[in-house]
């Protein structure tokens, strides 16, 4: 039984969502239950429901955000926990299985429309459950994203025996990434260089990258910036997929089409800078190829990871 004992409902329900906050179930910045959640969730009316939230915004529990709605406030000192900095994805393992049909329901929703699509409620309506029951699990689509990304590198199958060839291997590893991208255009905006999720399958991959920069011969520190240059390069350049694919649902052309639709204009307006100058039929695809610029620029990105190599090892 709660402190409140056989207290009035709307109190009942102040006293469990002070005990979502104080246990951190919800922390400063997550938005509680609407009043109409709060009426459904509880089986009260609307009027004890506005009664609760009002009474945890007088007690400074809760705040009314302007646009946003009612999130937990700030704590005052000594009273609930900090806010958390978001890190790696914490285990739940009595959710696991609700957490992964959670995590796979956000990828298909971004694979099929694009990361700005996925929400917690998004995800809530596509499983048929309610959207409060899902911040048992995440705390929030910071949270979710990491899920998804980590998930997603999940998907990467690492060869137990390398290549032997240190330009092999950073090919391999690049392509692996390259076609992890394709595959999931909304995920390299959630992976980043300076302020990199340590999650498993991450870590897993990076860990299996570097083992080749580790066998280079050269020190330590070019080693690692030769693997940050690779899949930040990889990375950079899938950058343009969910662009591509947004900009082509919304003119009807393919990157290809819209070069040659356009080129007579770059040329004019751009006269020395060495366009052809053909302009090759509307649909063919030969006048821009990500992928071939992909592959152009990891060849040309190699070239001069040998060159340093070559350096690094001169007597």
């Amino acid at each position: 039984m709660d402190r409140y004992g056989t207290a009035p409902p709307y109190l009942r329900i102040v006293s469990e969502i002070k005990r979502r906050v104080e246990t951190g179930e919800l922390r400063a910045g997550d938005r509680v239950p609407s009043t109409r959640q709060v009426a459904e969730q509880w089986g009260v009316a609307r009027a004890t429901a506005a009664k609760a939230l009002n009474t945890l915004r007088q007690e400074g529990v809760v705040v009314a955000i302007s646009r946003v709605g009612t999130v937990v406030a700030e704590p005052a000192p000594g009273t609930f926990p900090p806010p958390r900095v978001p890190s790696a994805p914490e285990r739940k393992p009595a959710h696991d299985g609700k957490r992964e049909r959670m995590v796979r329901t956000a990828i298909a929703i971004a694979d099929a429309q694009g990361f700005d699509a996925v929400s917690i409620r998004g995800v809530a309506t596509a499983l048929g459950i309610p959207t409060m029951s899902l911040y048992g699990l995440v705390r929030g689509k910071e949270e979710l994203a990491a899920l998804m990304a980590d998930t997603a590198f999940g998907e990467l199958e690492l060869p137990a025996m390398p290549p032997a060839s240190w330009r092999t291997r950073l090919e391999l590893a690049a392509r692996l990434q390259w076609r992890l991208y394709l595959r999931h255009p909304w995920l390299p905006r959630l992976v980043s260089l300076t302020h990199p999720q340590p999650t498993p399958n991450m870590l897993r991959y990076g860990d299996w990258g570097m083992g080749v920069v580790r066998e280079l011969g050269i020190d330590p520190d070019t080693g690692r910036f030769v693997w940050w240059a690779v899949t930040n390069y990889v990375r950079g350049t899938a950058t343009n997929l969910e662009p591509q694919a947004e900009s082509e649902r919304h003119t009807g052309l393919s990157a290809g089409e819209w070069y040659s639709v356009h080129m007579p204009r770059f040329r004019a307006g751009l006269p020395s800078s060495g366009l052809p100058a053909r302009v090759a039929p509307a649909g063919d695809q030969s006048a821009f190829d990500l992928a071939g610029f992909f592959e152009n620029g990891l060849q040309l990105l190699l070239d001069g990871v040998a060159v340093l190599i070559g350096r690094q090892r001169l007597p």
